[in-house]
């Protein structure tokens, strides 16, 4: 059934529909099967999405057609497909009118993705009016309560030296504390890798008052705060909050300097809204473990991972993993660096839209994925600063003289691109960044042929 006339109004005009404010917009990425047109199959797309179906329904009334959604904007040829979805279409709270992440999803990847007559359909960017904005969480904290915390200028605090406990699975609590306190020795952040939580070989109940106590020892040794990130991830809301209260109560005084981690791919939007809400004063650390499943360039369908950050800020992550932008050992490339400054500006354009975030806190772009000090310089000048977390497990953990040894040029690898210095050059007066060449040997050659000579290592 061609939907067409319902469902496309061609004549709408982009620029009218955001002065208007009452509609989001969604651009995709969309193929139909062979054998079915492309106006046809974006119309049954927007169909799907919003108040249609494969026959006319009795049920239908004029009002129920003032909030169809409508194909606005098609190119054939570049596979561009654009929809805009009335506000009224989207499911409010009962509680408080507020917006949800959840049935943005429902309609807009929801259906559609599996339809015979669409080869594939990817959500690369969408447009949220001032409207929307107000009714979303956006974040609570961002990262300029962890500079305040390490004594740090709320603005361009710098670079926070971070680490993932290695390896990610299989230490009992003692010595799971001590990779801790040797890391921030020389550290700022660390938080658990993504599996690590309640196993039976290290009970969150036994790990946690170890992990308080080996961060007040650092603490005391370096006169430096120090920051966890726990993960706090759980199949039911109620684990979520009890892991979440036993853990502030066993850092007790120093519950400021606890973030709280959430698989927020893998758990859901309703994780993150319930760490958000319930922790409102906590850092809240979105992990997206699982999303290449979907946002890899190698998909076809679901959606982008500049689409994953721009929702996580919305639902009110304080920070959230970006990659490494073609840096570390995860897929991705240089330009991925929108998907960092979409999250974090105030103001962006990015692939189809300008985003506009009126004052929404923002959402800490998070480094991790391969890297160490000898990457760092090149990322961050990819990037152009360094006000970002970043959390290198084995660059820390896979130093040469120890973990802290590690941490420490990691903060050198950030401070010699800041002052503009030549990586050799600066490494020959600061001994844990030196070392990091010869703990790194591949990456050392790759990135900086002939340092053994320059640095005077001769194995």
């Amino acid at each position: 059934m061609d939907q067409s006339n319902r469902y496309a109004d061609l004549s709408l005009q982009e620029a009218a529909l955001i002065e208007g404010g009452r509609h989001i917009l969604v651009a995709y990425k969309m193929k139909p099967k062979s054998g079915h047109g492309y106006l046809e199959a974006a119309a049954h797309f927007a169909a799907e999405s919003s108040t249609g179906t494969n026959v006319e329904v009795s049920t239908t009334d004029d009002f129920t057609r003032g909030v169809d959604a409508l194909v606005y904007l098609i190119d054939e040829a570049k596979e561009d497909m654009r929809i805009a979805y009335p506000l009224e279409l989207f499911d409010r709270n009962i509680t408080d009118g507020r917006m949800m992440i959840v049935s943005f999803l429902t309609l807009a990847i929801g259906n559609n993705q599996g339809m015979g007559d669409i080869e594939y359909a990817k959500m690369y960017d969408f447009y949220v009016p001032k409207r929307a904005i107000e009714l979303f969480d956006g974040p609570a904290k961002d990262i300029s309560d962890l500079w305040r915390i390490l004594g740090r200028p709320l603005q361009n605090g710098g670079y926070i030296a971070g680490t993932i406990i290695k390896p990610k699975l299989g230490l009992r609590p003692e010595p799971f504390a001590q990779a801790a306190y040797e890391f921030w020795l020389g550290g700022d952040f660390i938080k658990n890798d993504e599996p690590q939580g309640n196993q039976v070989f290290a009970p969150m109940k036994k790990v946690m008052p170890l992990v308080y106590d080996a961060m007040k020892r650092a603490m005391d040794e370096t006169g430096e705060a120090k920051i966890f990130s726990a993960n706090i991830t759980a199949d039911d809301h109620y684990e979520m909050i009890a892991r979440g209260e036993y853990i502030l109560e066993t850092f007790g005084p120093d519950a400021d300097k606890v973030a709280f981690l959430v698989d927020g791919y893998v758990g859901g939007p309703g994780m993150i809204t319930t760490a958000r809400r319930h922790f409102a004063n906590q850092y809240l650390h979105y992990h997206r473990a699982g999303h290449g499943a979907v946002t890899s360039p190698q998909s076809k369908r679901g959606y982008t991972a500049y689409v994953l950050a721009k929702m996580s800020r919305l639902q009110g992550a304080s920070g959230i993993h970006v990659g490494t932008m073609g840096y570390g050992k995860m897929e991705g490339e240089k330009d991925d660096r929108a998907i960092a400054y979409i999250i974090e500006r105030d103001s962006y354009t990015g692939p189809a839209y300008h985003q506009e975030w009126y004052g929404m806190k923002p959402t800490t772009p998070i480094i991790s994925g391969g890297m160490n000090a000898l990457r760092l310089p090149g990322f961050f000048e990819n990037l152009g600063h360094g006000n970002v977390i970043n959390t290198a497990g084995g660059g820390a953990y896979g130093h040469i003289d120890s973990p802290a040894a590690g941490a420490k040029s990691l903060r050198q690898a950030y401070e010699c691109w800041k002052s503009g210095a030549d990586p050799i050059a600066y490494a020959r007066e600061h001994p844990e960044f030196a070392r990091a060449f010869a703990s790194f040997p591949g990456d050392a050659d790759k990135l900086y042929p002939g340092w053994r000579e320059k640095l005077g290592v001769h194995k």
